[in-house]
């Protein structure tokens, strides 16, 4: 599964509010063995969500946890634009949703948050702890909440639990060497594609270093290309440490 953010909120991007999702969701997801596969900031714009969604839409192995836009304001955008990239449809009024919206609002529901149950087709209502004003889900795979962490993060919380708990196990093997990625790039080039890479480099006192770190899931093979570098590095007396 490739899991994605989508963070929507002009207010992020122009300094008025810190993001307090995307931490939230890698940690969510590593109690759970998995890892973003991406995550993106964007403006309260129609085309510039569509594409996003459609973008995402298109990776069969995706789920996407949507942050902001499903509320009764102008700049709400997300409940339609969903409607249409993932339903090919309008949107229609979700009977328990709106009942919700009335039973918490009373007169107060209308003329505005009553649009709130305007909802794409065939949807899942994502429980809202704080005051029952629910996000919603398409397809176990796609998952709209509000910009508000404390009505978003339980949602997303229980979505991963209920759905996304079971996990291969991944490993890890990491090094530091005082050296430049440079001198181990050609092994780099022989990792295989179940094998992922983070080489990181920096200058301490001026000198080159590089924290190399590999990840998988098949813990022998994972071994056998870590002590590639291993032998490399040993090779060349090359210091390093394991991490």
């Amino acid at each position: 599964m490739n899991f994605y953010t989508v963070i929507i909120g002009t207010e992020i991007l122009n300094g008025r509010r810190q993001d307090k999702h995307f931490e939230f969701v890698k940690n969510e997801l590593a109690k759970y063995g998995h890892d973003l596969f991406a995550s993106f900031i964007i403006k309260d714009d129609v085309e510039l969500i569509t594409r996003t969604y459609e973008m995402i839409k298109v990776d069969k192995n995706a789920v996407m946890f949507s942050f902001g836009g499903i509320g009764s304001t102008p700049d709400d955008l997300t409940r339609e634009i969903a409607s249409k990239v993932f339903r090919n449809s309008p949107l229609i009024t979700h009977k328990k949703f709106k009942e919700d919206i009335i039973k918490q609002f009373g007169e107060g529901a209308y003329p505005h948050r009553i649009h709130m149950a305007d909802l794409p087709p065939e949807v899942e209502l994502l429980f809202n702890p704080v005051n029952n004003m629910s996000g919603f889900a398409l397809d176990k795979r796609f998952f709209f909440v509000p910009g508000f962490p404390s009505m978003a993060h339980p949602m997303i919380e229980a979505a991963i639990r209920e759905n996304f708990s079971h996990a291969e196990k991944k490993y890890r093997y990491t090094l530091f060497a005082n050296t430049s990625e440079e001198r181990l790039i050609s092994l780099m080039q022989k990792l295989p594609s179940t094998i992922e890479l983070s080489s990181l480099p920096m200058f301490i006192d001026g000198k080159p270093n590089v924290e190399l770190s590999l990840s998988g899931k098949d813990k022998s093979e994972l071994k056998k290309y870590f002590q590639l570098f291993k032998d490399e590095l040993n090779k060349e007396n090359i210091k390093y440490r394991i991490k």
